[in-house]
C-alpha cells in the first residue's frame, strides 16, 4: 500500500474523474466504489497513484493531472489543473471547467490531438515506476495508442452509428443501440435533436448487424459500459410485434444487461400495463419520459401531445407493470411569467404519481434555440426568458422541493452531453 500522505496528495487529481465516472454510470450517481476499483501499488514514489478495475485504468502521477483509459487503452477523461477533458467515442474532445460558473467548450481536432498527446505522454511517464500489473496495462493497452490513431476512431464510430443526439445523464456510459432513427413526433417547438432525419425503424436483420458492429467497435471498452439504451428518441413507441424481435437481438448480443429507452406520452399511453410488463420480462428496467411540465397550457406552447392527467395515468400504468420511471422537467420553460405556475403544477403532478425510490426526476435547464418555433411563440406571447442564473437558482429550488416529496432529483444539462 502507498503511504497515507500519497493518497492525500492525489485526492484533488481524482475528484473530477470520480465525479464524471459517477455521473456517466449506467445507474444513478453513486460512490466510485460501484466500479469495484482497487488501488494498485506503484512503488514508493510519493504522489503517484492509480486505480485498476476490470472496467478502466486511472493514472495520476501528481496532484495536478490524472487520466482514465478504457480497457482498449482509449482515453476517456484527462484532468489537468482543474480542467477536465472528456473524449467522445467519436474522439470529439469536450472541455469542462469552472470560471464564474460552469464553462464548457468543444475543442477543434488539432487542439484535441494536443491533449491526446499530453495524456499519453503522462501515461508513459509513470511506466518506469509502475508495479507489474499497471505496467502490463500500460504496455499492452494504453501506450500503443497515438494521437492520430485515437483521432481516427471517428471513422470507426461513423461506420456503426448515426449521430447520437442525446441521452439521459445516467445513461452516458450505456451501450447505445439504435433500434430506430429520429423521433416519431418530432414537432415539439423547442427541440432540434432530430430535425435532420425522418423517423425510421431497423429491421431485425439490420439491427443485428448494427449490434455486432457496436460490439466490435467497443471491444474491451464494453467493460466500462453497463446497461443498453435503445435509441433514438422514441424507440419504445414501437408496437410489441416490432419491438420484441429487436429486444431479442439486444439481449443475445449483450446478455445480462438491463434495457432503457425514451418514450413519449402520446405513444406510451396507448400500451396497456400488461404489455409493459411483458417488455419488462425482456429486461426493460426504466422508461424515460419528457414530462417538461405539469401545466397543460405550457404543453400547448411547446406543441407537446398529451396532458398532465394523461401523464399521470401513463405513469401509473408503468408502475403497475413493475417498471422504473424517469421524468424530465424543463426548468425555465415559459419564462418568468410562467415560473411559479410551472413549478406548482409540476410539483403537484409529481406528488400525485406513484413514484418511489427507484424512480428519477431530472431537472433540465431550458435552452432556447434562436429561430426556433418556440422562440417565435414566446415572442408573440410577450414572454420574458429567464436568465441563466435565474434558471440555475430555479433548478436548485425545485430540486429541494422534489426531494421533500421523497423523490430523487438531479440536474440534467443537455449542453454537457458527451457520448
Amino acid at each position: 500500500m502507498l503511504p497515507t500522505r500519497c493518497y492525500e496528495a492525489t485526492a484533488v487529481a481524482f475528484s473530477s474523474v470520480r465525479e464524471d465516472l459517477e455521473t456517466m454510470s449506467g445507474e444513478p450517481p453513486g460512490p466510485l466504489s460501484r466500479m469495484k476499483a482497487r488501488r494498485a501499488r506503484l512503488g514508493e514514489v510519493e504522489g503517484l497513484l492509480a486505480q485498476l478495475s476490470p472496467a478502466a485504468t486511472v493514472v495520476s502521477p501528481d496532484r495536478e493531472r490524472s487520466a482514465t483509459f478504457d480497457r482498449e487503452g482509449r482515453l476517456v477523461f484527462y484532468s489537468e489543473r482543474g480542467r477536465t477533458y472528456k473524449r467522445s467515442l467519436a474522439s470529439e474532445l469536450h472541455l469542462r471547467y469552472r470560471q464564474g460558473g460552469r464553462r464548457r467548450e468543444r475543442l477543434d481536432p488539432e487542439q484535441a490531438r494536443e491533449i491526446f498527446d499530453r495524456a499519453y505522454r503522462m501515461a508513459a511517464e509513470v511506466m518506469p515506476s509502475a508495479a507489474a500489473d499497471l505496467r502490463a496495462r500500460l504496455d499492452k493497452e494504453i501506450l500503443p495508442w497515438t494521437p492520430d490513431r485515437l483521432a481516427a476512431e471517428v471513422r470507426r464510430f461513423q461506420a456503426v452509428y448515426k449521430p447520437i443526439s442525446i441521452l439521459p445523464p445516467d445513461q452516458y456510459l450505456a451501450v447505445v443501440l439504435q433500434a430506430t432513427e429520429g423521433c416519431t413526433w418530432n414537432r415539439c417547438t423547442f427541440c432540434n435533436f432530430y430535425m435532420d432525419r425522418p423517423f425510421a425503424v431497423r429491421s431485425p436483420q439490420e439491427f443485428a448487424r448494427h449490434a455486432r458492429g457496436v460490439r466490435r467497435f467497443l471491444g474491451r471498452g464494453l467493460r466500462l459500459r453497463r446497461g443498453i439504451f435503445l435509441a433514438d428518441g422514441n424507440a419504445l413507441a414501437l408496437s410489441r410485434a416490432r419491438l420484441e424481435p429487436l429486444l431479442e437481438v439486444a439481449t443475445q448480443e449483450f446478455p445480462g444487461r438491463k434495457l432503457y429507452g425514451f418514450v413519449d406520452l402520446y405513444s406510451g399511453e396507448r400500451r396497456h400495463a400488461e404489455d409493459w410488463r411483458e417488455l419488462g420480462k425482456w429486461g426493460l428496467e426504466r422508461v424515460y419520459i419528457g414530462m417538461e411540465t405539469g401545466l397543460d397550457e405550457l404543453l400547448e406552447l411547446v406543441n407537446k401531445p398529451g396532458s398532465r392527467a394523461e401523464l399521470e395515468v401513463f405513469v401509473n400504468s408503468l408502475k403497475t407493470a413493475g417498471l422504473r420511471v424517469c421524468l424530465i422537467v424543463m426548468v425555465g420553460l415559459g419564462g418568468r411569467e410562467y415560473r411559479e405556475r410551472h413549478a406548482r403544477a409540476t410539483l403537484e403532478a409529481l406528488e400525485s404519481m406513484p413514484l418511489g425510490s427507484g424512480d428519477l426526476v431530472y431537472l433540465s435547464p431550458f435552452i432556447e434555440h434562436g429561430g426556433s418555433a418556440y422562440q417565435e411563440r414566446r415572442l408573440a406571447a410577450g414572454l420574458s426568458p429567464m436568465s441563466e442564473g435565474e434558471v440555475a437558482a430555479e433548478v436548485e429550488r425545485l430540486a429541494g422541493e422534489v426531494r421533500r416529496l421523497g423523490l430523487k432529483a438531479s440536474r440534467y444539462d443537455i449542453r454537457e452531453f458527451v457520448y
